[in-house]
């Protein structure tokens, strides 16, 4: 039977000590990150999903504007030095937008030109299995290929859709792609989806347990009893399931992927203000842990890191980020030469958390050339 807890007691970090976090394969490549929100339409209805999330238009862009966005953030990223990327594609539900398999295949096409090339997509796997192939044939060819599979028992409400939903991942696992699931854990609802959580990893599926946050995305809602939080703080370690399960093996890079010891991923490094190295597994437990208050700190996003949301277009440094935006998809846009200090409050995603940053007493290194 899998682990269900961490290895690793993340209770342990001492979090008001640390001084520079970032994610792993950031602070040890020339990887530039791009997160890439398609458009806001999403064929499922959750109760529980942010207002302006998600809407019922179809609101992405067209085909010619997206990849010439694509290329054009390419270039400028290799004029500062950055010649790996990372695109990660979410909504919405990215996979109903027409230009999702054009834009992977622009990027597959510039595979060998390129020291790396990864693409996580976040989806909620109701696509049928013929798109999955699809999918699969598309980024067979890019070094790192990963899926945060979103569940919601709103909508996978009985046994035979929990199962098929777990079987397309099971299918993308032994294509050797890097599969998570994530489960949104409503207070009123912890222990049926705690269940459903113990099923998935049994079944060899890594899960992640993200705490539900308020209507502003800023803090985790009250409710949680101290059994709750211990399992949000370490449950669910993340492991080597996709490694024991693939069946095809992807390109090689001269990187590689982080793997701790005794199959067990670690996603993050971090360093205290001692100098000594700490490390966690998954940024969704940034927010259990309330540690998302960056203000001041010197943050790589929009150095090496950016957002692009639909439906209006703006290109900015994060999600988080309330500054102005680096430009518009539309009307062309210019990346930071160097890290900047953070002037927002709180980072509302963990996507934000694990970029490259550092207080402004730390000389840690944001970037290992």
């Amino acid at each position: 039977m899998a682990v269900k807890f961490s290895q690793t007691d993340f209770t342990k970090i001492p979090w008001p000590d640390i001084e520079m976090v970032g994610q792993w394969t950031m602070l040890h490549r020339d990887l530039f990150n791009v997160s890439w929100l398609l458009g806001r339409f999403c064929n499922y209805s959750c109760s529980y999903c942010w207002p302006y999330a998600s809407t019922k238009k179809k609101d992405w862009r067209d085909e010619e504007t997206v990849l010439l966005t694509l290329e054009e953030i390419k270039r400028q990223a290799r004029e500062n030095g950055f010649n790996s990327f990372h695109f990660s594609f979410s909504g919405g539900e990215p996979t109903v937008v027409p230009t999702l398999i054009p834009l992977l295949s622009l990027l597959r096409d510039d595979v060998r030109n390129c020291n790396w090339v990864s693409t996580h997509l976040t989806s909620n796997i109701s696509r049928r299995l013929d798109f999955w192939e699809e999918w699969v044939e598309t980024v067979k060819d890019f070094h790192r290929a990963s899926i945060t599979a979103s569940y919601h028992k709103e909508h996978v409400n009985d046994d035979n859709k929990r199962m098929e939903f777990a079987d397309k991942l099971e299918f993308l696992q032994s294509r050797d792609v890097q599969v998570t699931i994530n489960q949104v854990m409503v207070p009123e609802r912890f222990d049926e989806l705690w269940e459903d959580a113990q099923y998935f990893h049994d079944r060899k599926i890594n899960v992640t347990l993200k705490p539900q946050s308020d209507a502003t995305a800023s803090f985790v809602v009250d409710g949680y009893t101290p059994r709750m939080l211990e399992i949000l703080h370490n449950g669910m370690p993340q492991q080597d399931f996709t490694e024991q399960k693939r069946e095809v093996v992807r390109p090689k890079s001269k990187f590689h992927h982080r793997t701790a010891e005794n199959g067990q991923h670690y996603q993050i490094e971090m360093k205290d203000k001692y100098g000594k190295t700490w490390r966690l597994d998954q940024a969704e437990r940034f927010n259990a842990f309330g540690f998302n208050k960056f203000k001041g700190w010197t943050c790589s996003s929009g150095y090496r890191s950016i957002i692009i949301r639909e439906p209006d277009g703006n290109i900015k440094r994060s999600y988080s980020c309330g500054d102005a935006p680096l430009g518009n998809i539309r009307t062309g846009f210019s990346l930071f030469k160097e890290p900047r200090v953070c002037s927002t409050d709180t980072c509302v995603s963990s996507a934000d958390s694990k970029i490259p940053k550092r207080k402004p007493t730390s000389r840690a290194r944001l970037w290992s050339k």
